[in-house]
């Protein structure tokens, strides 16, 4: 039920969103603006969200966000609307959804992850350590000693 109301929390202004930017500014049928709002909501929810959000930080997060919005915004924009130019209305558009995604996530976080799901990043201690020596690169002996000189 968490995830049913975070997919409504996120489809909601999504969709208010895309249909100023899109539906607005550039003209496109506000049924076509719903479909690609469903569409962008589902996949990243599922592929940004609840997969890459809990392996990453917030920032990382919102970019892949950024990216998958404005390929699916370009792709459907280019194959269902009758709009010439659509490099430029994805982009604004993917632009604005990265901006909510980014206080989304921190609400995610609040309020849909618990405490044992939040933490899935490697735990442990990473620091290694690498030993050099004089060994490792071979040295003429002419150059270290007087044996070379014979």
């Amino acid at each position: 039920m968490r995830h049913v109301k975070a997919f409504l929390v996120k489809f909601t202004p999504s969709f208010a969103l895309l249909a100023i930017i899109l539906g607005g500014i550039y003209g496109i049928t506000l049924g076509d603006v719903f479909v690609m709002s469903l569409v962008i909501g589902i996949i990243t929810y599922a592929a940004g969200d609840l997969f890459l959000l809990p392996r990453s930080n917030n920032t990382t997060a919102t970019l892949a966000d950024f990216g998958l919005a404005f390929i699916l915004i370009w792709a459907m924009t280019a194959n269902m609307t009758p709009v010439d130019e659509v490099l430029m209305p994805s982009l604004i558009a993917a632009a604005g959804l990265a901006v909510f995604e980014y206080f989304y996530h921190k609400y995610l976080y609040k309020s849909v992850f618990s405490e044992n799901e939040t933490p899935r990043r490697m735990q442990g201690n990473l620091q290694y350590q690498t030993e050099a020596s004089e060994e490792i690169t071979p040295v003429k002996p002419d150059i270290r000693n007087d044996e070379g000189d014979k």
